[in-house]
């Protein structure tokens, strides 16, 4: 199962009734930077990283007639990132690099920010819209333990910038040695896979989820974070939203068997479950609005919605899932039978990869 997605998704559009959602909660935005604008750059550069391997971004460069515009629009779309417009809160800030990523799907551009009174920097992104990832960022703000940060102008979103070390990176340089930190590094994976399938994320390796870290009295905690969402239900095999049959995750899955009996999975499976019926509950609706609009787009070809229809109800020996007819109504039925409280065939304890 080393590919999983074996090739690039489709661009869906944001329909009407999808846009009327994000209107009524503040998520379209009537100015900022396009996603077009950016594309005329005339020059770049790769990036390497500290050890001198290439990242897959380059740094873009514009021509001098366009550059001043550009950075201004791009101060512009920061401020209504944080600041919800307000440009005197940009007065001291600048365009410190541009950068764009020549791999995958999407192409995003990322942006360095730095304010120039104490040289501390952050960074937010660029890119084209697709109805998959809106959903899929709509479902993580709602539902996780996160909140998320993001607007549309146009075709175009802005995401803020997800905090923490990149998983792939962790477990190669980062896994904590002591026994207390594995336990709960396995806890937090289980509970991210257990998150990640019952809203359906998919793709979620190593590569697309960061690790944040923060120290309290009693050492360590660790909190994952996925940080794209291109694959927001839209594939239609089933393991493309499970995180452990992702072979770049093996440390994790590794760590989780080692330290972590059945009946310490089974408990965190169902703390997560529990907290996710709670995050429903306290939405005031805003879920209930999501899924009237989900369930009636269309964000996936009619098979994939089939086949991975008939593999989600042998997997929860739950016919409902079979008489869905798009993905949305996966969703809704995958997040709805968390309130029926029935037992759920465990992933972990079942894997589906050797």
């Amino acid at each position: 199962m080393k590919h999983l997605i074996s090739r690039k998704k489709a661009v869906y559009p944001i329909s009407d009734f999808f846009r009327e959602y994000l209107l009524r909660y503040g998520r379209l935005s009537s100015a900022g930077i396009r996603y077009e604008d950016l594309r005329r750059f005339d020059k770049e550069i790769p990036v390497y990283n500290e050890a001198g391997e290439d990242t897959l971004w380059s740094t873009v460069f514009y021509p001098p007639t366009e550059q001043e515009e550009i950075h201004h629009h791009l101060l512009l779309t920061y401020a209504i990132l944080k600041a919800e417009g307000d440009l005197s809160f940009a007065r001291n800030l600048y365009i410190d690099r541009i950068d764009v990523c020549n791999y995958g799907n999407t192409l995003p551009f990322r942006v360095r920010i730095v304010n120039r009174l104490n040289e501390n920097f952050d960074y937010f992104y660029i890119k084209r819209v697709d109805a998959n990832r809106i959903y899929g960022l709509e479902l993580e703000h709602i539902l996780s333990p996160n909140r998320i940060n993001y607007f549309i102008h146009e075709n175009t979103v802005i995401e803020e910038h997800v905090i923490g070390i990149p998983a792939n990176d962790f477990a190669r340089e980062s896994m904590p040695m002591t026994r207390f930190d594995l336990v709960r590094l396995a806890k937090e994976f289980v509970k991210f896979n257990e998150r990640s399938f019952i809203c359906l994320l998919g793709d979620m390796h190593s590569g697309n989820f960061v690790i944040d870290i923060t120290r309290d009295f009693e050492k360590w905690h660790f909190h994952m974070r996925p940080i794209d969402f291109d694959q927001q239900c839209h594939h239609w095999r089933k393991e493309t939203y499970i995180p452990e049959c992702y072979p770049q995750n093996g440390p994790f899955l590794r760590a989780t068997r080692r330290y972590l009996s059945p009946e310490n999975v089974d408990q965190y499976q169902r703390e997560e479950r529990a907290l996710i019926t709670g995050r429903v509950r306290v939405s005031h609706g805003r879920f209930d609005r999501l899924m009237e609009v989900m369930q009636e787009d269309l964000i996936a070809p009619d098979e994939h919605v089939r086949r991975l229809g008939a593999q989600l109800a042998a997997h929860y020996e739950d016919e409902t899932f079979e008489r869905c007819v798009t993905m949305g109504e996966l969703v809704y039925a995958s997040i709805h039978r968390l309130f029926d409280r029935k037992g759920t065939p465990n992933p972990l304890l079942q894997p589906t990869w050797p």
